[in-house]
């Protein structure tokens, strides 16, 4: 019995047409700000470096933002929701980020995984570390969340898509492992972990429908995890700015490693027990069926 695989090959080029509209209107009108209207504004009004940081990389953020609400409204032709204000949902989910791997970092610092051995109080620095984590976690949600996860829900429906996205989010967070020239149980450990916190946020953007939710949410996950003093995703410099200095005191496997907390079997528990409860949650309210999104065209 042979199986017809045109229309496979042809949702998958509205797949690959789509994502590349998306990321030229994000990265295009990122790099229009960048490298016209910046240029332009430190020119006209002259800040301070610690002003013009913040002003770049949140100027990135606007206009990304800005990109993607043209590609949802002119080539997805739908309303843009998913980017609606919600202060009150942010708030909560930037909570339960935070509460989260609060849970997962209190028994390893009670039981002397993580062990402090400097108390260095506020540092300055550590406004400028959270604008870039802030930015970051948005940029990040639109591109995975927004984009990539929408795009293949409409193509083949919501869980196919919830795993595929989860599992190019984990595998694109390799490149961290690599800089520091990590084993091999390093890198499985943060696929591993970097898809099921993948797979969390989708299910949360499936819930709410909004990014700013799961950005908050993904935002107040990593600055917890660095005002704790351990890695945040295997990123070391930002270290010396965190409120407290600490060391391990335990194997990779309970510490997290090189990475840092989100690859230690405490956190992995614990995720893939709020991954479970989201995706009953989900379930419940009908939101792992086929695809919900405007279809590709």
């Amino acid at each position: 019995m042979k199986m017809n695989l045109v229309p496979f090959f042809r949702r998958l080029w509205q797949v690959l047409r789509q994502l590349l509209a998306a990321m030229a209107l994000i990265v295009g009108t990122a790099l229009a700000f960048r490298f016209l209207l910046y240029p332009a504004v430190l020119w006209a009004f002259d800040p301070g470096p610690a002003v013009a940081t913040q002003l770049k990389r949140l100027g990135i953020l606007a206009f990304a933002t800005v990109g993607y609400w043209l590609y949802v409204r002119y080539v997805r032709k739908r309303p843009v929701t998913e980017l609606r204000p919600a202060p009150v949902g942010a708030a909560l989910g930037g909570l339960a980020g935070a509460a989260l791997i609060g849970l997962a970092l209190l028994p390893l610092f009670a039981f002397g995984a993580y062990a402090v051995t400097t108390q260095r109080g506020f540092q300055t620095g550590l406004l400028e570390v959270a604008g870039f984590l802030f930015v970051a976690a948005m940029l990040e949600e639109l591109v995975y969340r927004g984009v990539l996860f929408q795009t293949l829900e409409s193509a083949w429906g919501a869980v196919p898509a919830l795993w595929l996205q989860s599992l190019v989010f984990g595998v694109g967070h390799l490149e961290n492992v690599f800089a520091l020239d990590g084993s091999g149980w390093d890198m499985a450990a943060t696929v591993l972990s970097v898809t099921l916190l993948g797979a969390m946020w989708t299910l949360l953007f499936l819930l709410t429908r909004n990014l700013w939710i799961c950005g908050l949410n993904h935002f107040a996950w990593n600055f917890t995890i660095l005002c704790s003093g351990v890695p945040l995703s295997g990123i070391e410099e930002w270290r010396a700015q965190a409120p407290i200095e600490t060391a391990y005191r335990a194997p990779d496997w309970i510490t997290g490693g090189l990475f840092g907390p989100e690859n230690s079997a405490v956190t992995l528990v614990l995720v893939a027990l709020a991954v479970g409860l989201l995706w009953h949650r989900a379930a419940k309210h009908a939101k792992l069926g086929p695809a919900t999104a405007t279809p590709l065209a």
